[in-house]
C-alpha cells in the first residue's frame, strides 16, 4: 500500500482527461485542461472533501470507491489493477460487481445520454448505468457477486418479477436460464462464481431446476420487453446488447418500440427521474 503514490496517480489520470470525454461541459473559464477535483468526485459519487483527501494521500479508499474512480477516470485494465495495488486492495475478479469496465464501453454509454443504458456482467450484475436507466429500471441493488445479479434474484426474490407483467414471466425465465447456461459454458467448470450460483438456484428454485434440465442455451442479444413502471405503467422497449470480445460484459440500451406510446413515456422519464423509485429499492431490471 502506498497512499501517497495513489494520490499522485489519481491526479495524473484526471489531468489527462478532457471534460467532453466524460460528458461534462468545457466552459470558457477553465484553469486546467483536465478534470477538476470536484468533477472527478461527481463522476465517482464521492464528496469533494473526500476526493481531495485521497489525492493528498490521507485516506484508503474502499474497493467500491476504487471501482468508481477507475470508471470515472477511464482507466484501462493495467491502470485499474495498479490503482488497487497502491490502495492495498485485492484486484476484483473478472465477473464481480466491481469488475473493470473498459474505457471504450464507458465512452459508448456516455454517448447514449438520451437513452436508458447500462453495463452488466454475463451473470447480469449491474456495473454502471446512466440516470435514464435508473429511472426506467431502478437503482443498482446492494450486494456483490452473482447474488446481486438479476438472474439470481429473479428466481429467489418474488419482488424482482414485478418489473414485468405476469404473463411475460415464463418467457423471461426461459431466456435468463438459456443465457446463464451459455455464460457457464464460456467460463468453464472451474469458475466458482457460476458453479456456486447454479448450485444455489437448483436448491432454492424448483422453476429454475425444471428449466435448467432442458439444457437450452442462447446468448441474450436482443429482446422486446414490456417494463412495468410505477408511474408510467407498461412501457414497450427494444433491449439491445453489445458484448465485449470475451463475452464477460455487455452494454444494454433500451429504445421505444415503434407504434407504441413508449416514445412519450421514455421522454417523461427525464422529467420524473428516480423520484417514483425511491420507495421501491427492489426494482432493478436486467438486459
Amino acid at each position: 500500500m502506498d497512499l501517497a503514490e495513489l494520490g499522485g496517480f489519481l491526479k495524473s489520470r484526471r489531468d489527462r482527461i478532457r471534460p467532453r470525454e466524460v460528458g461534462l461541459p468545457t466552459g470558457p473559464r477553465r484553469r486546467v485542461p483536465g478534470l477538476r477535483r470536484d468533477e472527478v468526485a461527481q463522476l465517482a459519487g464521492a464528496s469533494v472533501d473526500y476526493y481531495i483527501e485521497l489525492e493528498r494521500g490521507g485516506a484508503q479508499p474502499s474497493e467500491q470507491m476504487l471501482a468508481a474512480l477507475a470508471r470515472a477516470l477511464r482507466l484501462n485494465r493495467d491502470e485499474r489493477d495498479h490503482l488497487y495495488h497502491l490502495a492495498g486492495r485485492p484486484v476484483p475478479p473478472v465477473g464481480g460487481a466491481a469488475a473493470h469496465v473498459s474505457p471504450g464501453m464507458m465512452d459508448l454509454m456516455d454517448r447514449l445520454a438520451g437513452t436508458p443504458a447500462r453495463v452488466i456482467t454475463d451473470l447480469h450484475v449491474v456495473l454502471v448505468q446512466n440516470p435514464l436507466a435508473e429511472a426506467l429500471l431502478g437503482p443498482v441493488p446492494p450486494g456483490t457477486g452473482p447474488r446481486a445479479g438479476f438472474v439470481y434474484r429473479w428466481f429467489t426474490e418474488p419482488a424482482a418479477r414485478e418489473l414485468y407483467p405476469p404473463e411475460d414471466h415464463e418467457r423471461h425465465a426461459l431466456t435468463f436460464v438459456a443465457d446463464l447456461r451459455a455464460a457457464a459454458a464460456r467460463r468453464g467448470k472451474r469458475d466458482e462464481e457460476t458453479r456456486g450460483m447454479v448450485a444455489e438456484l437448483l436448491e432454492r428454485s424448483e422453476e429454475f431446476a425444471r428449466i435448467w434440465a432442458r439444457h437450452d442455451v442462447a446468448v441474450h442479444l436482443m429482446d422486446t420487453k414490456r417494463i412495468v413502471h410505477p408511474a408510467l405503467g407498461v412501457i414497450d422497449v427494444n433491449c439491445l446488447n453489445l458484448l465485449t470480445e470475451d463475452g464477460s460484459q455487455r452494454l444494454l440500451w433500451f429504445s421505444p418500440v415503434p407504434g407504441t406510446d413508449a416514445v412519450e413515456k421514455l421522454e417523461l422519464l427525464s422529467v420524473l427521474g428516480t423520484q417514483d423509485l425511491a420507495a421501491d429499492p427492489s426494482r432493478s431490471a436486467p438486459g
